[in-house]
């Protein structure tokens, strides 16, 4: 069996990898500037139930959000969630989905949280958006 020489054979792989990956040119992507020069940023959407709603959880999240330096939002939802997307450097993105909004803030239950990809522009710094 032959095998390209490994130049090729590697970014053969990651062309591969990429095109796989990637349905198009990302806004999160493009919009962004990771703080770390060899990491992309990462951009998710969440969805946090429980009782989240009154205790002041979006003020609680701008704020963790710009402590963390990441661009992105969150607002209400009418079905009682909280919504918000985080973009960012990935281990500031990591800490605040999966330790912080675990959490939340005083008074704030959190019974569960689902994280997406999100590839829409997430604006220059984050802000807190309307209830939909």
């Amino acid at each position: 069996m032959f095998y390209p020489s490994p130049p090729t054979y590697t970014l053969r792989l990651n062309l591969a990898a990429a095109v796989a990956t990637s349905s198009g040119p990302s806004m999160c992507a493009a919009a962004s500037v990771s703080s770390s020069a060899s990491q992309p940023a990462k951009c998710v959407r969440v969805e946090i139930k429980g009782r989240v709603q009154g205790v002041f959880f979006r003020d609680w999240t701008v704020e963790n959000s710009r402590e963390l330096g990441l661009r992105g939002w969150v607002r209400n939802r009418r079905d009682g969630s909280v919504e918000a997307v985080f973009s960012g450097d990935p281990d500031a993105v990591r800490d605040m989905v999966e330790r912080r909004c675990r959490s939340g803030p005083p008074y704030s239950a959190v019974t569960g949280i689902a994280s997406f990809p999100w590839d829409e522009d997430p604006g220059q710094d984050f802000q807190r958006k309307p209830t939909v």
